[in-house]
Formats: C-alpha cells, sequence, structure tokens
C-alpha cells in the first residue's frame, strides 16, 4: 500500500513556490510585468491605499511600462479606459507612450482620451514631468488640437467645467485654430479675451442671457455653471430634467433640498432615468457607484430607492450563471476597510473595499443561489445569506461582518474538512495573506489548500479577483488559476470566459493583449 503521509509531501513540493513577500512581508507569488501592469492600471487610481502610497503607485507603474513592450502599454491603456472605466492610470499610459512610442500614442489617442475629463487628466500629467517631459512636445500638441477640433461648440462648453487645468488653459498651451466664427468666439469667451457676442454658439448665448435674467430658460448645460445662481425650484426642476445619468445619480440629495422631489412627475422622472438600461451603459457605471448613491440617499421617495436597486441589477446582469458547485471567498478583513478608490484630498470615496468585494459576492450570488458565500479575515466568519435578497440588501449584511487579519486559506481549508465538492471557487480579496503564512520557498498555504481540493475535484476552477492595486497573489497563475484586477463588471466577462474554459493560457493579460491598436 502507498505511504499516503509520504505521496502528499511529494505532490507539495510539486507545487511552485513562492518568490517574493507581499505587503505583510508574508511569502507570495509575483506578477509578472505584464500582468503586474494590469493590476495597477485596473484598480490603481494615484491615491493613498492602505499598502500604498501615491507616489508608491505612481513609481512601480512606470518601472513596469518600461519592462513591457509599448504595444502591451498601449492595450493596457486602452482595456483600462473601455473596460476597466479608469481614469488616471489609462492617462498617464497615454502619457508615457509620448516619451517611449509617440506613433502609438498617437493610435489610441482618442479612444482613451474620449472626454474633457480625460483630456485635462493627460495634459495635467504631461505637464507633471513624471514621464520626463514638462511641455507637451508637438505631436501631443497636434494631438489635443486635433481633439478640440473633432469636438461640437456644445460639448466643449459643456465640457469646460473643472480646473488644474481648465479647458480655457489647455486652449491657451495648444493655440488652437478655430475653424469657424462661433469656435473663434467661444475659445476667446473661455479664455478671457474679447468676443463678438453674436458669434457665440447659441447655447453659450442662452446661459449668458440666464446669467442676465432676461430669460426663465433653464439652458442644458452642466448644473455646476448654474449652481452659483440664483435658483428657484422651477429651475433645479429644469436642471434635473437636463442631468446626466451620472449627475443624477450624484445629486439626490441636491435635488431633494431644492424641493424637486416634492413632485411626483419629477420623481418619476428621475426614476425612470436611472432605471434606463441604455443610459447605464452609456454613463459606464461601476456597481458601487449605484451603491454609494443608495447609501447617500437616505431620504429620497421609494420609486427612487427602488430606481437604484433596479439599475443595480442592470448594471450587473452580465454576471456569469456558473454551472456546478460554485463558492464565493469574500475578504472582510481590516485592510479590506479601505475607500476602494484611495484616499484623495476631497474626493475621498465613501465606499470601502469591503463594500465593493460584497457587492461582487452578493451579484454573483444573485445569478447563482445555490452558490455558498463564505466571509474570512482571521479565520473564516460565519454567515447565512438569502439569494432571494436584492443585491445591495446581501452587500450590505456582508459589508459589516469582519475586521481582523488576512487568513486567504482559511476558506478552502473549511471546505476541506467538509470534503465539499467544487466546480468553481472565487476569491475578492486585497491578497495581503499572512496569517498563514509558510516558511520561503514552500507553497502558500492557499495553494496548498487548492491542492487538496484539486485531488477531490480535478476539474476545479479558482477565480482570484484583487480590488487593490498590487504586485503579488497567493495563487500562482495557472490553467486551472486566474488572477483578475479590477471593479468595473468587465471583471465579470473575464471570468465568464475562465469558467467555460475559453481564455487562453495567459488567461487576463492574453484578454488585454487582444485589444486592437
Amino acid at each position: 500500500m502507498a505511504n499516503k503521509t509520504l505521496f502528499k509531501s511529494l505532490v507539495g513540493r510539486l507545487l511552485p513556490k513562492t518568490d517574493t513577500i507581499n505587503n505583510e512581508k508574508a511569502p507570495a507569488y509575483a506578477f509578472t510585468p505584464k500582468h503586474a501592469l494590469a493590476q495597477y492600471a485596473a484598480t490603481g487610481c494615484l491615491s493613498q491605499t492602505f499598502y500604498a502610497s501615491a507616489d508608491n503607485q505612481l513609481d512601480m507603474i512606470l518601472a513596469l511600462a518600461q519592462k513591457v513592450e509599448p504595444e502591451f502599454v498601449a492595450q493596457t491603456a486602452l482595456y483600462a479606459r473601455t473596460k476597466g472605466y479608469m481614469k488616471d492610470m489609462p492617462a498617464l499610459l497615454c502619457a508615457v507612450l509620448s516619451v517611449r512610442s509617440p506613433g502609438l500614442m498617437a493610435e489610441i489617442f482618442d479612444r482613451v482620451i474620449d472626454s474633457p475629463k480625460m483630456l485635462r487628466n493627460f495634459v495635467q500629467i504631461m505637464r507633471s514631468g513624471v514621464v520626463g517631459r514638462k511641455s507637451l512636445g508637438t505631436l501631443p500638441k497636434r494631438l489635443v488640437s486635433q481633439w478640440l477640433a473633432n469636438r461640437s461648440d456644445e460639448s466643449l462648453f459643456n465640457g469646460s467645467v473643472g480646473n488644474d487645468p481648465s479647458l480655457a488653459d489647455i486652449v491657451k498651451m495648444v493655440h488652437p485654430k478655430p475653424a469657424t466664427k462661433s469656435r473663434a468666439a467661444l475659445f476667446a469667451y473661455l479664455i478671457g479675451r474679447d468676443y463678438v457676442a453674436g458669434d457665440l454658439p447659441a447655447l453659450v448665448q442662452a446661459y449668458e442671457a440666464y446669467k442676465r435674467k432676461e430669460t426663465r430658460n433653464v439652458p442644458d448645460v452642466p448644473f455646476q455653471l448654474l449652481t452659483a445662481l440664483d435658483l428657484d425650484t422651477d429651475a433645479w426642476k429644469a436642471i434635473a430634467k437636463n442631468a446626466s445619468w451620472h449627475a443624477t445619480r450624484m445629486n439626490l440629495n441636491t435635488f431633494k433640498r431644492h424641493g424637486v422631489l416634492e413632485d411626483k412627475a419629477m420623481v418619476d422622472l428621475i426614476a425612470q432615468k436611472l432605471a434606463n438600461r441604455e443610459l447605464i451603459a452609456k454613463a459606464r457605471a461601476f456597481p458601487y457607484q449605484l451603491m454609494a448613491a443608495y447609501k447617500a440617499a437616505t431620504d429620497v421617495p421609494n420609486a427612487i430607492a427602488e430606481a437604484l436597486q433596479s439599475a443595480m441589477e442592470i448594471a450587473t446582469d452580465n454576471v456569469p450563471a456558473l454551472e456546478g458547485d460554485v463558492y464565493v471567498f469574500v475578504d472582510v478583513s481590516g485592510s479590506m476597510q479601505s475607500p476602494v478608490t484611495g484616499v484623495r484630498k476631497g474626493a475621498t470615496t465613501a465606499v470601502r473595499c469591503v463594500d465593493v468585494a460584497a457587492l461582487v459576492a452578493a451579484t454573483i450570488l444573485r445569478r447563482n443561489p445555490n452558490a455558498t458565500v463564505i466571509p474570512f479575515e482571521s479565520t473564516v466568519v460565519d454567515l447565512r445569506l438569502n439569494p432571494r435578497d436584492s443585491v445591495l440588501t446581501n452587500a450590505d449584511k456582508l459589508a459589516k461582518v469582519g475586521g481582523g487579519g488576512t487568513n486567504c486559506s482559511a476558506t478552502l481549508e473549511r471546505i476541506n474538512q467538509r470534503k465539499a465538492h467544487v466546480d468553481t471557487a472565487i476569491y475578492v480579496s486585497d491578497n495581503e495573506s499572512w496569517v498563514d503564512a509558510v516558511r520561503p520557498g514552500r507553497a502558500t498555504a492557499t495553494l496548498q489548500q487548492w491542492n487538496v481540493v484539486k485531488q477531490r475535484c480535478p476539474k476545479a476552477r479558482l477565480a482570484c479577483i484583487d480590488l487593490t492595486p498590487n504586485k503579488t497573489t497567493q495563487a500562482a497563475e495557472n490553467v486551472d488559476i486566474l488572477n483578475v484586477g479590477g471593479f468595473s463588471d468587465a471583471v465579470f466577462d473575464v471570468l465568464d470566459k475562465f469558467a467555460q474554459g475559453t481564455l487562453g493560457t495567459d488567461h487576463w493579460v492574453g484578454e488585454i493583449g487582444r485589444e486592437r491598436i
């Protein structure tokens, strides 16, 4: 009869050995430079997180961008913007390409720099000198000028909200040549020079007329351009009617404060807008943003609260239906209490990493009602969820537990003790496991426990979703192990392909590498 103890020890020796340490100084597996770049680009916001300062993130992504070919930098920028919905990192990668491969920057510029906010981010990064230059340079200036020329007068005026730099500052930098009288007047208006009032775009003329109180018709402009004015309830109703989906989501309490929500017709209009599938898709909404809106709107009419819940279901309806026995492991440890987009003066989100982890788990449970959700910190946290409850209700229950250390292997150990069958296991974590730290040079406890699962369930797959800027993992990438980062619903697309076995052997990095330049 075979010596089972010897057999187990031999199997353990065949597992990949740890080759680095994580932020808690515990043994871990290092991502390849491509994978690490993707992880930072999909989760980093260049602001203070639990484990990394903004400067550390910046230094890391600049170093990683030098280690991979420029094509992958361009593909990562495209993925991070068009699928990950990030702002700072795609703009930074575009700026990096201005030095490494200006031609590639030109190829992706309009797809990455797709809004006035993104343009301001790009110019700010270029002028900061972090990528090795403090001026825009000839090609970037031409690209910015072309970007301005390709936008309508109305979109430029509406995009003039914001500073450091403002759109007016950018106009002064690149000296674009206006092709029409209205564009010439608009540029002069923005930068404070003399202009012919009659040449201004109609929207700007309407705005100026409203400011002078020559009309009561509220112009269809961003409400930030109007809030400094003396507005009555009717004006606020007009603003609410014209507001974008994101502006509506973010200003529900403002509308309530100004009497807008006392009008049932307005309540119905706002509710319909919030739950509009096309508007949600166009807004490229993060599911966590809906969670933030739901939590912040504490005293709004039921129709609006229900619309936010409906919007959440729509925003997460591409969560895959997974076959077989599904387990979702939710990290509720202390480090997960930090803001998901980091700490930024005057703009820190109230949504924590644990809130987003709980939200991801709750959405998977909603689509897979037979899934088992197991929270963990230093140990497993016992909590039962009702799959019939709403996503937001279950996410709230999950986010209220935990707070200790991080022990990623505890969940796998629990199901191994029960000899449970596993088809798909999913971690949602920051991957900073340390309670279960092993001796350097051995496989992590997580991978050892996963190996036990694989002996019992050879077809099982493990997906590790990381919500933080990171360069290590507790489960080394393998044919049956996926590491993916981010908090947009693009994560669910990758998860779905992985569960179906349609990803290539390079998994998430391969998906990014398929971005067309």
